[in-house]
C-alpha cells in the first residue's frame, strides 16, 4: 500500500506481517529514505529540524538517525511515541507534511515507513547516535517489578486449576500467559510509567 505524505515522494508501508498495536501501546516509527548523491549535508540539516519539531510533539519519546554505511545512501530515522494516537497525530500533521515537502527534492526513490508496536519500544537499531536504550540495570529493575507480581498473581489464580496437568505442560501454559500479559498489557504500562526514569 502506498501512502501520500504531503510531498512528491511516495511513502510505502512495509508488507511484512506485523503485530497490531493497541491504542495505549508505545509505537516506534521506522522511516527509510535514500538520499541523492551530494545532498547528504542538506538532508541532515532538515532531519535536525524535524528532530527539533518532534521534541515538542505530544507523546514523543525519542528520535534517532542511523546513517548509511560507506557506499550506501539510505538513512533510517526511528521515532518513538507513547501511543498510537500521538504517532498518528504526527503522521497526519501539517508540520510533518511541510518537512517532507522540503525534503522531497533531496530524495531518490520511495520512502518506506514501518510501524513497530509494543515491546519494540525497548530496541534501538545499532549505530543510532541519538536514540539510546535505557541502561540495562534500569530495564532489569522495571522488568522485575512487572514480572514478579504478574507471575505471582497468575500462580495464585490459575495454579490450582492447572494442578492436574503434567509439570511441563503446566509450566508452558503459565509461561505463555505471563509473556502475553507482559507484552500486550503490563510492559507498555510500565514503560510509560517509568519513562522519565528509564532515560539514560
Amino acid at each position: 500500500m502506498t501512502l501520500p505524505n504531503g510531498s512528491g515522494v511516495q511513502a510505502t508501508r512495509a508488507q511484512a506481517p506485523q503485530l497490531v498495536p493497541q491504542p495505549r501501546d508505545p509505537v516506534t516509527l521506522v522511516v527509510r529514505r535514500r538520499v541523492r548523491p551530494g545532498q547528504q549535508e542538506a538532508f541532515e540539516s532538515l532531519v535536525s529540524g524535524i528532530s527539533d519539531t518532534l521534541l515538542r510533539w505530544p507523546g514523543h519519546l525519542g528520535t534517532g538517525v542511523v546513517r548509511p554505511v560507506p557506499g550506501q545512501r539510505e538513512y533510517t530515522m526511528v521515532v518513538r511515541f507513547d501511543d498510537t494516537a500521538n504517532a498518528a497525530s504526527w503522521e497526519d500533521s501539517p508540520e510533518r507534511a511541510e518537512w517532507l515537502q522540503r525534503m522531497a527534492p533531496l530524495l531518490d526513490g520511495e520512502t518506506t515507513l514501518e510501524q513497530q508496536p509494543g515491546l519494540e519500544f525497548w530496541f534501538t537499531p545499532p549505530g543510532s547516535p541519538v536514540l539510546s536504550q535505557p541502561r540495562r540495570w534500569k530495564m532489569l529493575v522495571v522488568t522485575l517489578l512487572a514480572l514478579y507480581p504478574t507471575s505471582l498473581l497468575l500462580t495464585v489464580l490459575i495454579g490450582p486449576a492447572l494442578a492436574h496437568l503434567p509439570l511441563a505442560l503446566r509450566a508452558l501454559l503459565q509461561a505463555a500467559l505471563v509473556v502475553s500479559l507482559m507484552t500486550y498489557l503490563i510492559m507498555p504500562v510500565a514503560t510509560r510509567g517509568f519513562r522519565r526514569w528509564l532515560q539514560p
